[in-house]
């Protein structure tokens, strides 16, 4: 499908690029944990409603929970071509999808455990082949409300209130960097303005890294980091949104969206950075094809990409 916009006017930057087919739902196949990768390309991951069951007080998609082992068809959208590849056996109940170089793939459960008291923690990260085959599997940390891939196949991951206080090392940063080996490569290091409580979103822009979180001190707020792989240098700012759900830079411009939960609606703020600081410029209410819910944005590159129900849409910066 090609992307077209979805508006004429200040909003024409907003396109709406897929929807699941009607086929697919009608042969009872939902589509759950999705991402996009460093080109641009859109990732979900279909499954069948013989392997979910409804989570009673969750709305929407991530209401769905899976029996494992479990078969699902991985969906890569680049403009108007499909490439679909079945993944079989897929033993964890994934929270996030991200895609590696050379059409590798990565399914990774939000949780990890001790196997034993003061023992070796779970894996919970498998790296797929194109073929969708398990290439190898790992530990990444603890309670993981956000993860992105950058475009050398570094992943990295914020972490929530239960993995920071949880134990697990890498976890108690609030942030981290990690090989597509498994290995943590990057850590806060007392870098960052203030102690993490809760991450929120990711993106890219460029080589660079940008994770959203917001911190648990009585001082309190939202921040961005921007990291550089290449060196690992970090710069925070306070965000100009609180606890947005989405967000991507780039060129010193900004898009965030905040959802109206479970409503066909988002708000839509655009910001600028002016020297140390982040200013909003622009702020509106969104009508979009359908509702919102939790873990729904994603940036790559300067655009947002927006889940609303069963479509993707994506928004400049």
């Amino acid at each position: 499908m090609n992307s077209r916009p979805m508006t004429s006017g200040p909003d024409s930057a907003i396109r709406k690029v897929w929807r699941l087919p009607i086929a697919d739902a009608v042969r009872g196949r939902r589509a759950l944990w999705w991402s996009v990768g460093p080109d641009g390309e859109l990732a979900v991951l279909l499954v069948h409603r013989r392997h979910l069951n409804p989570r009673r007080h969750v709305k929407g998609w991530p209401g769905w929970g899976v029996d494992v082992p479990f078969t699902g068809e991985l969906v890569v959208i680049r403009g108007r071509e499909e490439q679909r590849t079945p993944v079989e056996d897929i033993r964890y109940r994934p929270r996030h999808l991200a895609l590696l170089p050379d059409s590798r793939f990565l399914l990774v459960s939000g949780r990890t455990f001790r196997t034993a008291e003061g023992g070796a923690w779970d894996p919970n990260a498998v790296i797929y082949s194109a073929s969708g085959t398990p290439e190898s599997e790992f530990c990444i940390g603890d309670d993981i409300p956000a993860l992105v891939t950058d475009r050398e196949g570094g992943i990295w991951t914020a972490y929530g209130d239960e993995g920071i206080y949880g134990g697990h090392p890498e976890s108690g940063g609030g942030l981290a960097g990690w090989t597509a080996q498994g290995r943590a490569m990057w850590l806060p290091q007392g870098r960052l303005p203030d102690a993490p409580l809760e991450g929120l979103t990711a993106a890219t822009e460029g080589e660079r890294v940008w994770l959203a979180w917001y911190s648990g001190s009585s001082r309190g707020g939202t921040f961005l980091s921007r990291i550089t792989p290449s060196n690992g240098e970090v710069t925070s700012y306070r965000s100009p949104v609180r606890q947005p759900d989405g967000f991507a830079a780039r060129d010193g411009r900004a898009v965030f969206t905040v959802r109206d939960h479970n409503r066909r609606s988002t708000e839509l703020i655009r910001a600028r950075l002016d020297g140390e600081a982040w200013t909003v410029t622009d702020r509106r209410r969104l009508r979009v094809p359908g509702r919102v819910v939790m873990h729904c944005g994603q940036g790559r590159d300067g655009s947002l990409w927006l889940r609303a129900a069963d479509t993707w849409l994506r928004i400049q910066a």
